[in-house]
């Protein structure tokens, strides 16, 4: 029998216990415990934070049996059992006033019926206080908190800032008990999506170490692919077989499709473990991870804050954006914590993060959500569209092709028709980019126009796009600037395609082929 793989296990006792395959992180989970007490961790969903925080609490349990044959057990002498308090704040669907004062209620009621408690009628911080004095008053042990997705309540109300500021009015003080409970506390680390809250959540809690962007803990979740080699050679092999692969191709693959996450500038890049185990044990390439979560609240914050997607796959930003909430005004924030960017560069002089799609099942992933959003297609035949979009360009039936275009943006929805001409590059970029495959489009934009190059293998095509001119303009243009001059000694057949954008009619009226 082969490897069982830990798909969506998130207890690491009964991960353990069950004879589940474990990528042994206890050696940073040792030093974590050892150095510091308060911290903060942020990491997309499904990249194995509530697993870390389990493998937490079973070592202040004390349970030196769970961890036979992993590196902690070489380092950890004592094995003491500490009291836990173990908050998991993602079980719950947040969509009323009520519906967070009952999960805390939930997770208070227990812990009093441990530790016992005369505050169960007052405020959640009063109880939260008090608890965490009582446990270390009965057990003689400082406390130790774990907080699992801190910010879901947050991240669910994005669209209802009202109930959002009465979420974060309950989050505040309950957060903030931490801070002066110092004495009382062993350790604590809180988790999440988001850097919700440097100044919102955690502003009374400002003693945290936030191990984000931390090159010492750049690893402590995800697979490295040191970690892939060492851990998975065996299942590679079984991968690339039963695809037809050699064992290079199908590393070539899942570095193509599942790594790239970078979360400090010169780590290496990162696996996503969600999709790695999904593919080895189903042994076939999916887009795992994207189809898990879909985030309808990034398309929202784009629609609503009118933004460039072009500019999405190569964004330049600085350190306190990446840490900052959103705004309706700048989506990029919750769109790199949320792990659909990442950092591909970093700018030591300047203090610029450049960002970019981390890996293939992101990028295609993340353009195939949005493509209904933005072009008139709907969510079931919008892949079957793209497919016949793709078998023009790469037959040469440019009026097929460009029809099919003119169907994409018919109908383009009125909200956004107030600046027709980023929608159009808007869904120009979503098309070209599910078609073009990631690499073979170049794109130059200014106001009025946009001009292309697509490549396939067998035709160039050099398109220019003109709003309310003409496609013989379009067409002059491309002539004039020598655009297809560095294809001329191109085995390829070159088309020059001239465009014309009507604002009138809101679609492409007419196009010029040469």
């Amino acid at each position: 029998m082969g490897k069982l793989y830990p798909v969506g296990i998130q207890n690491f006792e009964s991960l353990r216990r069950d004879g589940y395959f474990y990528v042994d992180k206890t050696a940073k989970i040792y030093e974590l415990a050892k150095t510091g007490r308060y911290y903060f961790l942020s990491r997309p969903r499904r990249f194995g934070k509530s697993l870390m925080i389990s493998t937490l609490e079973a070592y202040f349990q004390g349970k030196k049996e769970l961890f036979e044959g992993l590196a902690i057990e070489g380092l950890e002498k004592e094995w003491k059992e500490y009291p836990i308090l173990h908050l998991d704040l993602n079980a719950r669907k947040y969509d009323s006033a009520e519906s967070l004062d009952q999960e805390l209620d939930k997770h208070l009621e227990q812990w009093e019926k441990i530790y016992g408690s005369d505050y169960s009628d007052r405020a959640p911080e009063e109880r939260f206080y008090h608890i965490i004095r009582m446990a270390y008053e009965q057990t003689g042990e400082r406390v130790v908190i774990l907080v699992d997705e801190y910010d879901k309540p947050m991240l669910q109300t994005i669209s209802n800032p009202d109930l959002q500021e009465q979420y974060r009015n309950t989050l505040k003080p309950f957060y903030g008990v931490m801070k002066s409970m110092d004495g009382y506390i062993k350790f604590a680390l809180l988790t999440g999506v988001t850097k919700f809250g440097k100044v919102s959540v955690f502003s009374d809690l400002n003693n945290l170490m936030d191990l984000s962007r931390d090159l010492r803990y750049f690893d402590i979740c995800g697979i490295s692919e040191e970690e892939l080699l060492r851990n998975f050679s065996d299942d590679i092999q079984e991968l690339a077989a039963a695809n037809g692969q050699t064992f290079e191709q199908a590393c070539a693959r899942l570095k193509e499709d599942y790594d790239g996450y970078h979360f400090c500038p010169d780590s290496p890049g990162m696996y996503n473990p969600f999709s790695i185990l999904n593919t080895f044990a189903k042994k076939t390439y999916g887009s795992y991870w994207f189809e898990t979560g879909t985030p309808t609240y990034l398309v929202e914050l784009l629609k609503k804050s009118d933004y460039d997607l072009e500019e999405v796959s190569h964004v330049e930003t600085d350190a306190n954006i990446l840490d900052s909430i959103f705004t309706d005004d700048n989506p990029i924030p919750v769109i790199y914590q949320s792990g659909y960017l990442t950092i591909k560069g970093y700018d030591k002089r300047f203090g610029i993060y450049t960002l970019g799609f981390p890996n293939r099942e992101v990028e295609e992933g993340f353009m195939n959500f949005l493509l209904p959003f933005y072009a008139n297609v709907n969510k079931t035949s919008s892949p079957f569209e793209i497919k016949k979009f793709v078998t023009d360009v790469e037959s040469g039936d440019i009026d097929g092709f460009m029809e099919r275009l003119q169907s994409f943006l018919a109908d383009c929805p009125y909200e956004l028709a107030k600046d027709i001409e980023l929608h159009y590059q808007n869904v120009l970029f979503i098309v070209f980019c599910l078609a073009g495959l990631y690499t073979k489009v170049e794109y130059h934009t200014s106001r009025g126009r946009i001009d292309l190059v697509l490549q396939t293998d067998s035709y160039v095509y050099v398109m220019e796009f003109k709003l309310d001119g003409s496609a013989e303009q379009a067409l002059q243009q491309i002539e004039d600037k020598q655009y297809a001059l560095p294809f001329a000694k191109d085995s390829r057949k070159v088309y020059s395609i001239g465009v014309n954008f009507s604002s009138e009619t809101r679609n492409i009226d007419k196009w010029i082929v040469k």
